[in-house]
């Protein structure tokens, strides 16, 4: 019951724990000899649901036989069924890729495609597409212009007027459904808060996104009236698509196991490839690709709705990530990957649902613990922990833990290469915000003007400051210590003394924004103190 409840939050509530009777694995089963005309090359990839065998000019699909509730794939009929509807939608947008549906029999000398002499199974057969075309081949490589997206626009306008509509299709577009979809994210991903997503953002995603259908119910109407919702994609981005030297592009692989995913709002697929761009650092091209397409296709009101579905979108991808952090056939290294891109997702629904980033300056005197108060906010927080100690050094090509123990405001230290560090540090930060990351600054920021600057460069975010102090008597014990372990600061009793005589108060500092924590006063300071800064700065 575990186990089903389990996959349930992640497939959905109509997971079921049905399984075949035999389960063949194709990947062992067919060698080149199984296929026609015995080919030279033969690559073969693994999804959830399918086997993919790319032959020297074709491609084979061969779908497994499995039941995730939102797709059942669990006899021949329902695989060839499938199979024929792949097929059948696919070629709306690109007829001459789809070849048909093939048999795959049995034989005395193995299984064989394309043999009808004992069928047990099906594969879609497809032309192969050329490798260089692909899209995020394109992305990787930084060559993407506005022709590619002229191409993708010039299809889609004509494909959506024509796709079908009406009956068994405006129901996708409905209140109810929307915000089934939605809701489904958000059960599904509720276990990844705190290590995909923090609390406060999760929070602001889920309240944002029913606001918006609350207050926009007429919109949704309208958008049904206007015969908006269409048998679309359901699966418009990067991966699957691919161009033909600027002469074609094919849009391929829709979703064909299920209706709810497949058809609803034009815009939702829009905002799909939108968001795509954006998350490839295209932003230029992923706003030219919208506007192109509104122009050509009259759609106004798409963008009224635009960052509605790129925020469900975004969110729908970090939810695959967080999924597949968790696959326990994938490499410690590709889950770990997995979850740092389900971020970068999160980060991106943050920004369409309106949420403004974090910044937190945890700053004070050497030796007053901020450093150790950062990461562990980092840690909780999951946002960037940008420490002045590492910037410093990484701008004149030192180790981070190599030490150059400077007089005080001397060599790496004098004030022009410090305010040289402070605005390389402003530099991450800014990179960081705009992708939608929280921030943290960890530097003694004892000059006002140094505050000053960053209040003024970063005045898009929200900035938070965590005054660090303690007693001299702690402080001069601690420094005691850190010649006993590793560290990474340079910092040293007597650069502390110095450091206190200059120390300009943060006066300027906005009531609201500003907590001060005598560090030496907790034996658990970290705990302590993010609960406080939950308290007094996110949770009010």
């Amino acid at each position: 019951m575990k186990k089903l409840k389990n996959l349930q939050r992640q497939y959905g509530s109509d997971y079921t724990l049905r399984q075949p009777i035999k389960m063949i694995n194709w990947a062992e089963e067919l060698k080149k000899e199984s296929f026609p005309n015995n080919p030279q090359e033969l690559k073969i990839l693994q999804t959830h649901i399918s086997y993919v065998f790319i032959a020297d000019h074709v491609v084979y699909k061969i779908k497994k036989s499995v039941n995730f509730g939102f797709l059942d794939f669990t006899t021949v009929e329902l695989r060839k069924l499938y199979s024929e509807k792949e097929v059948e939608l696919n070629r709306r947008l690109c007829p001459e890729i789809y070849l048909g549906v093939v048999p795959i029999s049995l034989t005395e000398h193995g299984y064989k495609i394309e043999d009808n002499s004992n069928v047990v199974e099906y594969a879609v057969k497809m032309k192969r597409l050329p490798e260089d075309g692909m899209m995020q081949k394109i992305l990787k490589d930084r060559v993407l212009t506005e022709k590619h997206i002229d191409l993708i626009v010039d299809l889609l306008v004509p494909f959506y007027k024509s796709a079908r509509t009406g009956k068994g299709v405006n129901e996708y577009g409905c209140i109810d459904t929307v915000s089934f979809n939605t809701e489904e994210n958000f059960n599904q991903t509720e276990s990844f808060v705190g290590i995909a997503l923090n609390k406060w953002r999760y929070n602001e995603i889920v309240s944002w996104t029913r606001n918006f259908i609350k207050e926009n119910k007429a919109l949704f109407e309208t958008r049904i009236k206007e015969e908006f919702i269409r048998e679309g994609h359901g699966d418009l981005y990067s991966a699957n698509i691919c161009f033909d030297n600027l002469k074609k592009v094919y849009i391929f692989d829709c979703i064909e196991f299920n209706e709810r995913f497949r058809c609803g709002d034009v815009a939702s697929d829009i905002a799909f490839l939108s968001m795509d761009l954006d998350f490839h650092s295209y932003k230029e091209l992923s706003e030219y690709f919208v506007r192109t397409y509104v122009e050509k296709s009259n759609d106004r009101d798409l963008l009224k709705l635009l960052n509605f579905y790129k925020c469900y979108r975004a969110y729908v991808r970090g939810k695959i990530g967080c999924f597949t952090s968790e696959d326990t056939a994938l490499s410690e290294e590709r889950k770990k990957d997995a979850l740092q891109e389900a971020q970068k997702y999160f980060d991106l629904a943050y920004l369409y649902a309106e949420g403004k980033p974090k910044v937190f300056v945890v700053f004070g005197l050497s030796g007053t613990g901020k450093s150790t108060l950062a990461r562990a906010l980092a840690k909780k927080t999951l946002a960037k922990w940008i420490p002045s100690d590492i910037v410093r050094k990484s701008l004149v090509g030192i180790a981070p833990t190599e030490h150059h123990y400077e007089p005080f405001e001397k060599g790496i230290y004098s004030k022009e290469f410090t305010e040289k560090t402070y605005m390389k540090m402003i530099e991450i930060a800014r990179e960081n915000l705009l992708l939608g990351r929280d921030v943290i600054l960890d530097a003694t920021f004892r000059e006002r003007v140094l505050r000053q600057a960053l209040m003024r460069e970063l005045n898009f975010a929200e900035i938070y400051f965590i005054w660090c102090t303690a007693e001299d008597s702690v402080v001069k014990e601690r420094f005691m210590k850190r010649k006993e372990a590793e560290d990474i600061s340079d910092a040293r009793w007597e650069i502390y003394l110095a450091q206190k005589e200059k120390f300009e108060p943060p006066d300027e500092i906005q009531e609201g924004r500003l907590i001060k924590v005598d560090t030496s006063e907790f034996k658990d300071l970290t705990e302590v103190v993010i609960k406080k800064i939950y308290s007094d700065f996110l949770l009010q």
